[in-house]
């Protein structure tokens, strides 16, 4: 795949985004607190997590390393992505306290495809065309970018937690979370994630990390909505003052 096919790819999958965002503000994915039994077969929550993440850790690491030599600031992005994602396959998944929970195997294969997709465009993109020079590391960008990414992080972080301590072992029903940047949104753990993904466009200031941003906002926007939506519906005493994802805004 030369540069141009590789960029009319990388903007059409953006579109496609763009039109995914738009079907999810109307459908709410079925998994969490929003599961249906109507979307087919259902896998375990935390083995359906663990594969719907972990595969994108070996595409996204086969395709940079397909290039013989690659810089010392493509190693640091590249350690960039996969501490987030060894996080989400093998760490998140036995934090969580979901036992017997089920997600549709069709939306574990459909987050299968955003990642996969998504770790190869930012792995060919290291692998085949971009060599960041070392200076890169005191530019603007980089250093911007690397603390937006780890700001996103530690809410996000943070945020998990808080939901993961409000069941005690063996309790499954929902509670209003409290404390951190639960303040102000219904799932700053999404608006966490959202930030560390800016991050990471500003701090590659890459196409391949613009479109990983659309995707990740076009999947956690709508999936924030309806959380709030749900808290709202669920809590007669849930804060009125809460936004679902953006701090007073939205």
């Amino acid at each position: 795949m030369n540069f141009q096919q590789y960029t009319n790819f990388t903007i059409g999958w953006m579109l496609l985004a763009v039109m995914i965002f738009i079907l999810l503000l109307f459908i709410a994915a079925p998994y969490g607190r929003h599961t249906k039994t109507t979307w087919g077969l259902l896998i375990d929550n935390r083995l359906g997590w663990i594969i719907m993440e972990i595969f994108v850790v070996v595409v996204f690491s086969f395709c940079v390393y397909r290039r013989n030599k690659q810089s010392i600031v493509n190693y640091i992005i590249f350690s960039f992505f996969t501490f987030h994602y060894l996080n989400r396959s093998l760490i998140f998944p036995f934090r969580l306290r979901t036992s017997g929970k089920k997600m549709p195997v069709l939306i574990m294969l459909m987050g299968m495809t955003f990642n996969l997709v998504n770790g190869f465009l930012i792995g060919y993109y290291l692998g085949n065309f971009r060599v960041y020079e070392l200076s890169w590391l005191t530019g603007a960008p980089f250093i911007i970018g690397t603390l937006i990414f780890i700001t996103g992080i530690v809410i996000n972080w943070q945020s998990d937690t808080i939901l993961i301590n409000l069941r005690k072992p063996g309790e499954t029903g929902y509670k209003i979370p409290q404390g951190g940047m639960f303040r102000y949104v219904s799932s700053p753990n999404l608006l966490g994630e959202s930030i560390e993904w800016c991050g990471f466009a500003i701090l590659t200031w890459s196409l391949p990390g613009l479109a990983f941003l659309v995707w990740t906002m076009a999947n956690l926007i709508p999936r924030a909505i309806s959380h709030h939506k749900w808290y709202r519906q669920h809590f007669a005493d849930y804060p009125t003052e809460r936004k679902a994802v953006i701090p007073f805004l939205l």
